[in-house]
């Protein structure tokens, strides 16, 4: 679980506190200033695109560490005209008017990974992650990409939402739990969940639940979602209490996770573990009832495509609840020609 935090982009103002918000992230995860600068230069064409062109535009910032590298994740969203060309927003030289640098080829040629969602008349979603160092580093043998939004309900303070990831060979255990109403002692279950899960992330999932259960009692309780992800069997398992909801994406069809009903740490009539096929094109979803439950990933023409992170982006920008911690994870296979 990392520490993600929003801002909110409505005038040219705020560009430079984007610009100020992300170099300060960076510097605190050890980059160095030639790696701050692209990072501020990222951040400033980001914020600018959105106070030109966006409705409802917000910056979401997530620092990421994987085998002792860090990065800095960001990702614009809007509600904007969209994109009609997308190529040719990408293209070398290709600037908006008083913008700096060159536009999104600038922000395409200055990012270790670079992905861009966008839909006439549905907004735009981009995403740039600056890594530490040469390059972004290599996935292990099986591992899946993570793509998360996790926030509080007013966007600031404590979140009684979280996730966590275990990722070893070709095996990932995903987490998402959601502690019982809002505020500090919400975020309190919430972490000891995930406390639970990393502690025996070698279990599996209905095993955790069942620790979880025990666990919780002396905290307000939560609603979770365990799933194990094993490429090599190609299978998915899922155990759940609450309303955690889960589903696997193919090209064509979709499996929506059974969740039983019941409290963690309080009461749950039978913890239990249901299996589904998984493949190489799949990709999972699992969320918390911040997100609404009426979205359908057919109505995105070419985001099941798209990295993770701009899937969850984008199911946040369009289907939050405005008043409700909020969690979006999501997991696939993914190389920069997807």
């Amino acid at each position: 679980m990392s520490d993600q935090f929003i801002l909110r982009v409505t005038e040219a103002s705020q560009v430079s506190e984007v610009r100020r918000t992300v170099a300060a992230a960076a510097s605190k995860a050890g980059f160095t200033e030639v790696e701050i600068g692209k990072l501020s230069l990222v951040a400033t064409e980001a914020a600018t695109n959105l106070v030109k062109h966006a409705v409802a535009g917000e910056i979401l910032v997530r620092p990421l560490a994987i085998q002792g590298r860090h990065a800095i994740e960001i990702l614009a969203l809007d509600k904007g005209p969209g994109i009609a060309d997308i190529a040719e927003s990408l293209r070398d030289g290709h600037s908006t008017a008083a913008s700096p640098g060159t536009g999104m080829g600038a922000m395409s040629r200055l990012s270790s990974l670079f992905d861009l969602y966008s839909m006439p008349g549905g907004g735009t979603a981009l995403l740039a992650q600056v890594w530490s160092g040469t390059d972004q580093p290599e996935s292990s043998s099986g591992s899946l990409e993570i793509g998360v939004v996790c926030l509080p309900k007013d966007r600031k303070g404590a979140c009684g939402d979280g996730w966590s990831v275990s990722q070893q060979g070709g095996r990932s255990l995903l987490l998402v739990v959601d502690g019982l109403g809002h505020g500090s002692e919400a975020a309190l279950a919430a972490q000891e969940a995930i406390r639970i899960f990393q502690k025996n992330s070698h279990l599996t999932p209905a095993a955790i639940v069942e620790l979880a259960h025990a666990g919780l009692r002396p905290t307000r309780g939560a609603v979770l979602g365990v799933a194990e992800v094993d490429g090599f069997h190609q299978a998915v398992k899922f155990s759940g209490v609450g309303n955690i909801a889960g589903a696997i994406f193919s090209p064509g069809k979709s499996r929506h996770f059974v969740s039983v009903n019941g409290t963690v740490g309080h009461s749950v009539r039978k913890i239990q573990e249901f299996t589904y096929p998984w493949g190489e094109d799949s990709f999972l979803v699992m969320h918390s009832d911040g997100l609404d439950s009426h979205w359908r990933i057919d109505a995105y023409r070419g985001l099941a495509s798209r990295h993770p992170s701009l899937i969850a982006g984008v199911l946040y920008r369009d289907h939050q609840r405005s008043h409700d911690d909020v969690t979006v994870l999501v997991t696939k296979t993914w190389n920069n020609h997807s």
